[in-house]
């Protein structure tokens, strides 16, 4: 079986317990562009956002699920602990330092990780984050910020960086990292706080785009999700070929998955690492142009072809993300 490496991150899926809030923070404070506004596939009522940079290129997505009851989050481990977003430089991390004390958004100070300049802050839900320069950053390329985002185009997010997994057990997750999905162990650091050890693996052509930054932790109880945390992550696949192709590699591997699931704006499967976590394996297209065209990306609800008929039901149990004034 000849299978091509995984290209880096496609996108991380979080949990919101509000959709109008959440649509309010990720557009309005960061800056990102709504590319979908759709459904949740498992659950018709809520609806799953997508945003990203101009047109939702693969490795740009930042997606949720709305789950309006959802509870709070108690941190443990055997999750995603953090999600990161890349900038172009170190100056821009000074210009979101400062939008984010202007806004009262809670962040940290500016720090180095692993050579990189980062900045961490929490979302309204306590999401956990970080920004990330790619100013020294050799590997997948990132994205291009939307002209009309309200942060200048020169500070905005241009993607998905490095993903913080926390296990238990971490050299169950560093054999599936390794061994069947091909990631290579590239180098260790201490957290500035804390002085835990992160390990870090990449794929593809490596760099922040395709990173995944391991920690073990094995005095916390296993995290108790809600509003505020991370569903997934996902990886990037060339194309449906080779997706099956994985679904074979992980029958192989006796790694129980979905299969093949359809997804409309690209193709996945799933399964679970040994400690839990949820991994995605997607594919890069067709993408988010399929039934909006560009310049009008995430103004109406999107729905795939199989629900279109039971639109206006839909529509009748949704709230708008925008208030009319």
């Amino acid at each position: 079986m000849n299978l091509k490496s995984l290209k880096g991150i496609h996108h991380v899926s979080a949990i919101t317990a509000n959709a109008k809030d959440n649509y309010d923070f990720y557009t309005k404070v960061l800056g990102l562009r709504l590319v979908k506004k759709t459904v949740n596939q498992d659950d018709t009522s809520v609806y799953h956002l997508f945003y990203a940079d101009e047109r939702g290129n693969p490795g740009t997505d930042l997606t949720f699920f709305e789950i309006p009851r959802a509870g709070r989050t108690y941190v443990g481990t055997n999750s995603i602990t953090s999600t990161s977003l890349r900038v172009k430089t170190d100056r821009a991390l000074q210009y979101w330092k400062e939008r984010f004390a202007e806004l009262n958004i809670d962040h940290e100070e500016i720090k180095s990780d692993s050579g990189r300049g980062t900045l961490s802050f929490r979302d309204h839900e306590g999401q956990r984050m970080v920004i990330v320069s790619d100013e020294k950053n050799v590997g997948v390329a990132g994205g291009t910020p939307w002209v009309k985002s309200p942060v200048p185009q020169e500070y905005g997010i241009v993607g998905l960086g490095p993903v913080q997994l926390t296990v238990s057990r971490p050299e169950r997750t560093i054999h599936v990292l390794t061994n069947v999905m091909g990631f290579r162990e590239i180098e260790s650091y201490k957290e500035v706080e804390g002085q835990r050890l992160v390990r870090v693996f990449e794929t593809g052509e490596g760099g922040t785009g395709a990173e995944i930054h391991l920690i073990e932790e094995n005095e916390l109880e296993r995290e108790r999700p809600g509003r505020g945390s991370v569903h997934h992550v996902a990886f990037r696949v060339e194309n449906v070929d080779e997706l099956n192709m994985w679904v074979e590699k992980l029958n192989e591997n006796h790694l129980p998955n979905s299969g093949f699931v359809e997804r409309y704006y690209f193709r996945s499967l799933y399964f679970r690492e040994p400690n839990g976590i949820l991994f995605e394996l997607a594919t890069d297209g067709p993408g988010f142009e399929g039934d909006e065209d560009f310049e009008h990306l995430g103004e109406k609800l999107a729905l795939p072809p199989y629900f279109e008929s039971k639109r206006e039901e839909i529509e009748a149990k949704l709230k708008p993300l925008e208030t009319k004034n």
